[in-house]
C-alpha cells in the first residue's frame, strides 16, 4: 500500500497539468452545492430572525380557528376577529396589553405615478400599532397617524417611489385612497422586511378598506405582563376566549410564518439549485472518467512494466484511485470556498435584483462543508473507479506494444445492451405519456432512454463523426479529414467527450422547448377563450400588488365606446373538504367575453344560491345541473349552493363561478384579477384603448392590453424562469467544455510525436491549429446534435405527461434550439482553442524523438 501511494504521489507531481480540467471541474460542481447549501441555510437563518424580531414583542397571537386553506398559498385566508376583543382581553390575567391587528393588501404609489413593488414581495397595509413592543417597526421619521388619510410607510419603499414626509400619494387597496405620510419607519433597523412595502394607517381607516367590515381585524396581538411566559400567557386566555377562536404564542406564530415561506419558496428554491447542483456534478463525472481513462490508456506501458517488476494488481488500481482522492480533496476544498464566495455573492446580489431576500450573516453548516467534500470524493472515485480496475488488469505484455487499438466503437455487446436499451426505454416513455399521463412512468423511460444513449456513444459517434465531418473533407482539404480521422481514432474518447457536453445541451434544449410550450399553451388559451378587445390586469408579475378596484369594470362598460366590460374577482371557500379558489363574476357578462365552451344547465340563474362549475370538477364529484353543494366561507358560515350551470371551457374562468351577489355577505378584501373589455362596432382597438386607460388613471392606473399583449404578458414569468435556467445551466456547460479541452490537452501530450512528424513533412502551425480545432469542434457537434435529438424528445415528454387534461400545446422554437446549436458548435471552437495553440508551438525535433 506504501508502495502505490508513493507512485500516486510521484506521479502527480510529474503530471499535474493531466489533472487540471478534473480539479477544475470538480471545484465548479462543488463550489455550486456548497454555495447552494451556505445560501439555504443562511436564507432560513434570516427568515428565522426577520419573523422573531417581528414578533419580539408579541408573547401571544388571538385568532380564529377557521382557515381556509387552497392547495400552494400558504397558511390560507382566516376568519377575522371582533376588534372590542382585545378591550375584554386587555383585563385577563398577566396582559399587558392587547391590540387588534388589521392586514391587508395595499400598494402605494410612487412620485411617478407608477406602483410601487409587487414583483413577488407583497404589498402590505394594516393598523399602525401604538404600543411600541407589539409593533415590529420603529418610527424614524415624522409621527404616527391620528387622523383619516394618514399613513406612515417604511422607509425602503418611500425611497424606492421617490417618497417623503408631508407628501401625497395614492394607496390602492384596491381602490385607490388618497393618503399624506406623516411618518418615515424602519423595520428592526432596516428600510423594511426584506422588499415588502407598508402602509401603516390608523386602525378606522384599516377597519375601512382592509377588513370584510367595520369591528373585525385579523388578529389581536398580546404582550404579557412581567414575568409571565408566553406559555403560561395563552393558558390564561384559552378560558376566556370565545368559541372559535384561539391563542398561540408569539414564537409559534413566527415558526408558522417561516413555515410558510420555506414551503412556498425557500424549499423549491433550493431544490431547484441543488438540481443544477447535479447536473453540473453529473456533467463533471463524465469528464474526469474520460480524463481518468486517457490517462490510463497512456500509461499502458508504465504499468506494465510495474507489473512485470512485480506490483500486484491492486497496488496498480490503488495509486490510480489515490490520485483520484488526492486531486478530489484539494478540489472540494477549494470548492466549498469558492461556494461560500459564491453564497456571500447572492446574498449581495438578490436584493438588488428585487429578490425577497432579507439581510443576515452568512450561516455555513458542518453539513455545508462536510457534504460537499463527501460528494466531491465519491464523484471523482467513482469516475475514476474503471480506469483504476483497467489499469490493474494491464497484462506485463503490454510493456511490449507500442499503442492499444479503441474497438469500443464496434463493441457488439455495446450494440446489443443499447440497441435492447433505446426501444424499451422509448417505448416506456410513450405509454407515460399516452396511458394516464404517468410522469412517474414517463421518468422511468426518459432514465432508460438517456441510459441508452450513453451506452451507444461509442457506437454512435463512429458514423456521427464520419457524417457531421464529411464537409471538412471539401472545404478543408487534409486538415479537415486528418480531423475527422482524430476525432473517429477512439470512440469511446470521443463520445465520453461528448456525452458531459449532450447532457448539458439535453437540459438547456428541455427547458427551451418546455418553456415555448408553456408559452404557445397560454397564447392558445387566451386565443381560444378571450373574446374581448383590451384586458385591464396588474402591471407587475409576480405574487405582490393589490389587485384591481371591483368599481373599475362598471366605470368602464359606462363608456360610449364600450360595449360590455366584466370583471373577475377571486375568493377561496372550503367545497367537499378541500380549499377551492372562486371566480367571482358577473356569469351573463362574462359569457360575451370570455369562451367558456359548451355550457349544460343556463348561467343567467345563478342569483345568490347558485353557482356553475367547469366540466372537470363536475365530473370528478360526480355533479350536474340540479346537484347541492355546500360550501364554507372564512367568516365561519357555510352555505348550500345549487349547481345550475356546467361549462366546458376553465381556461380563465376557474373551476367555480359565483355572482357578486351570492359573494357579497363572506367577502374580505375585495378585488379583481381581470377586467375584460368589448368595444362597439366602429370603434378601433387603439381609440377605445385609449379611452379605457383615460378611465383606469383614477383607478390607480392598472395595465390596459390588446389581446396579444395580453397573451405576451401572461408569459412573461416563464422567460424569467427560462434566464435563471440558462444562468444555471451555464455552469454544466461550462465543466463540459472544459473536458473537451482536457480531453484535446492530453490528446496532443498523447500524439506529440505524430504531430511532430505532420510538422515535419510540411503542415504548418496554423494548418496544425486548425486541424485541433476542428477535431474539438466536431466532438462538440457531436454532444450538441445528441443534446438537441434528446433534450427535444425529453422536453416533449414534460409537456404532454404534464398536460393532465389535454389542452396543452407542444411547440419546438426553431430559433432557439438553432441559437444553442450555433453556441455549442462555438464553444467546441473555444474549448480547442488553447490546446491547438500548445500543439502548435510544439518543438519539431523534440517531438519527434519522444518516445
Amino acid at each position: 500500500m506504501n508502495a502505490a501511494l508513493r507512485l500516486s504521489r510521484t506521479s502527480l507531481r510529474s503530471h499535474k497539468r493531466r489533472f487540471a480540467g478534473t480539479f477544475v471541474a470538480v471545484l465548479l460542481g462543488i463550489a455550486f452545492l456548497t454555495g447552494t447549501l451556505v445560501m439555504g441555510d443562511t436564507l432560513r437563518a434570516s427568515f428565522d430572525t426577520l419573523f422573531a424580531d417581528a414578533n419580539a414583542g408579541t408573547d401571544a397571537v388571538v385568532r380564529s380557528t377557521n382557515v381556509v386553506t387552497v392547495a400552494g398559498e400558504g397558511q390560507g385566508t382566516r376568519q377575522p376577529v371582533p376588534t372590542a376583543l382585545a378591550a375584554r382581553l386587555s383585563a385577563a390575567p398577566g396582559v399587558a396589553a392587547a391590540v387588534p391587528d388589521v392586514q391587508g393588501s395595499g400598494q402605494l404609489v410612487g412620485a411617478d405615478g407608477k406602483p410601487i413593488g409587487g414583483q413577488g414581495p407583497p404589498t402590505r397595509a394594516g393598523n399602525w400599532i401604538t404600543d411600541p413592543k407589539l409593533n415590529p417597526y420603529r418610527l424614524a421619521q415624522g409621527r404616527a397617524p391620528s387622523a383619516p388619510g394618514e399613513v406612515v410607510v417604511n422607509r425602503g419603499a418611500a425611497d424606492k417611489g421617490g417618497l417623503k414626509l408631508g407628501d401625497t400619494t395614492v394607496l390602492r387597496v384596491p381602490d385607490p385612497v388618497p393618503v399624506r405620510i406623516v411618518g418615515i419607519a424602519t423595520f428592526g433597523g432596516e428600510a423594511g422586511m426584506g422588499q415588502v412595502t407598508f402602509a401603516g394607517l390608523t386602525l378606522a381607516d384599516a377597519e375601512k378598506y382592509l377588513a370584510p367590515k367595520p369591528g373585525e381585524a385579523s388578529s389581536i396581538s398580546v404582550r404579557a405582563g412581567p414575568g409571565v411566559s408566553q406559555q403560561q400567557l395563552v393558558d390564561e386566555l384559552t378560558p376566556v376566549l370565545p368559541k372559535g377562536v384561539e391563542a398561540i404564542t408569539g414564537k409559534a406564530a413566527a415558526a408558522e410564518s417561516l413555515d410558510m415561506i420555506a414551503g412556498l419558496f425557500l424549499d423549491l428554491f433550493t431544490a431547484l439549485l441543488l438540481v443544477f447542483s447535479g447536473i453540473a456534478l453529473l456533467v463533471a463525472t463524465f469528464s474526469i472518467h474520460n480524463t481518468f481513462a486517457i490517462v490510463v490508456a497512456q500509461r499502458t506501458r508504465e504499468n506494465a512494466l510495474l507489473r512485470a517488476l512485480g506490483a500486484s494488481r491492486r497496488q496498480v488500481s490503488t495509486a490510480t484511485l489515490a490520485e483520484a482522492a488526492v486531486v478530489a480533496l484539494a478540489a472540494s476544498a477549494a470548492g466549498v470556498l469558492a461556494g461560500i464566495g459564491i453564497a456571500a455573492g447572492l446574498q449581495a446580489l438578490f436584493p438588488a435584483i428585487g429578490f425577497p431576500f432579507p439581510a443576515g450573516d452568512l450561516v455555513i453548516s458542518w453539513l455545508s462543508v462536510v457534504l460537499p467534500v463527501a460528494v466531491g470524493v465519491l464523484v471523482c472515485l467513482g469516475s475514476a473507479l474503471l480506469p483504476a480496475l483497467r489499469a490493474g488488469r494491464t497484462a506485463p505484455l503490454a510493456a511490449l506494444r507500442e499503442s492499444a487499438v479503441d474497438q469500443s466503437g464496434a463493441s457488439r455487446t455495446r450494440k446489443l445492451v443499447g440497441g435492447a436499451l433505446l426501444p424499451v426505454g422509448v417505448g416506456v416513455t410513450v405509454a407515460g405519456v399516452l396511458a394516464g399521463p404517468s410522469l412517474l412512468l414517463a421518468g422511468a423511460g426518459a432514465l432508460l432512454t438517456v441510459a441508452a444513449f450513453v451506452v451507444l456513444g461509442p457506437v454512435a459517434s463512429s458514423y456521427a463523426v464520419r457524417i457531421l465531418g464529411a464537409p471538412l473533407d471539401r472545404l478543408r482539404g487534409v486538415t479537415g479529414a486528418l480531423a475527422r480521422r482524430n476525432a473517429l481514432r477512439s470512440p469511446r474518447r470521443t463520445a465520453a467527450t461528448a456525452t458531459a457536453l449532450m447532457i448539458g445541451v439535453a437540459v438547456v434544449s428541455l427547458f427551451t422547448v418546455f418553456g415555448a410550450s408553456l408559452k404557445a399553451t397560454m397564447d392558445q388559451t387566451v386565443s381560444r377563450s378571450f373574446a374581448g378587445d383590451v384586458a385591464i390586469g396588474a402591471r407587475q408579475f409576480g405574487a405582490g400588488g393589490s389587485g384591481i378596484s371591483p368599481r373599475l369594470a362598471p366605470a368602464v362598460a359606462r363608456l360610449p365606446q364600450v360595449e360590455a366590460a366584466v370583471g373577475l374577482g377571486k375568493g377561496v371557500a372550503d367545497v367537499d373538504g378541500g380549499g377551492r379558489n372562486i371566480t367571482v363574476t358577473d356569469p351573463v357578462a362574462l359569457t360575451g367575453l370570455l369562451d367558456l365552451g359548451k355550457v349544460e344547465g343556463s348561467l343567467a340563474g345563478l342569483g345568490s344560491d347558485g353557482l356553475a362549475v367547469s366540466a372537470n370538477e363536475a365530473d370528478k364529484h360526480h355533479w350536474k345541473p340540479g346537484s347541492t353543494i355546500r360550501l364554507g366561507f372564512t367568516d365561519g358560515s357555510e352555505r348550500s349552493f345549487t349547481v345550475r350551470a356546467v361549462y366546458a371551457e376553465k381556461d380563465l374562468a376557474g373551476d367555480y363561478l359565483l355572482t357578486r351577489e351570492a359573494w357579497a355577505p363572506h367577502r374580505a378584501q375585495e378585488s379583481d384579477t381581470l377586467v375584460a373589455v368589448s368595444f362597439k362596432d366602429g370603434v378601433s382597438v387603439a381609440d377605445g384603448k385609449k379611452a379605457v386607460e383615460k378611465t383606469a388613471a383614477a383607478y390607480g392606473n392598472p395595465s390596459v392590453q390588446t389581446r396579444d399583449e395580453y397573451a405576451k404578458s401572461s408569459a412573461s414569468g416563464i422567460d424569467m424562469m427560462l434566464t435563471l435556467v440558462y444562468a444555471l445551466l451555464a455552469l454544466a456547460v461550462v465543466i463540459a467544455l472544459l473536458g473537451i479541452a482536457n480531453t484535446l490537452t492530453l490528446a496532443v501530450h498523447e500524439r506529440t510525436r505524430e504531430l511532430g512528424l505532420l510538422r515535419a513533412v510540411g503542415q504548418t502551425r496554423a494548418q496544425l491549429r486548425a486541424m485541433v480545432r476542428w477535431e474539438s469542434v466536431l466532438v462538440a457537434a457531436f454532444g450538441t446534435a445528441g443534446g438537441l435529438g434528446l433534450g427535444a424528445f425529453l422536453g416533449w415528454v414534460l409537456v404532454r405527461a404534464s398536460d393532465a387534461d389535454g389542452t396543452g400545446a407542444f411547440a419546438l422554437p426553431t430559433v432557439q434550439l438553432a441559437v444553442v446549436t450555433l453556441a455549442g458548435l462555438l464553444a467546441g471552437a473555444l474549448a480547442g482553442w488553447r490546446p491547438a495553440r500548445r500543439a502548435a508551438r510544439l518543438d519539431v525535433l523534440r517531438a519527434i524523438a519522444t518516445e
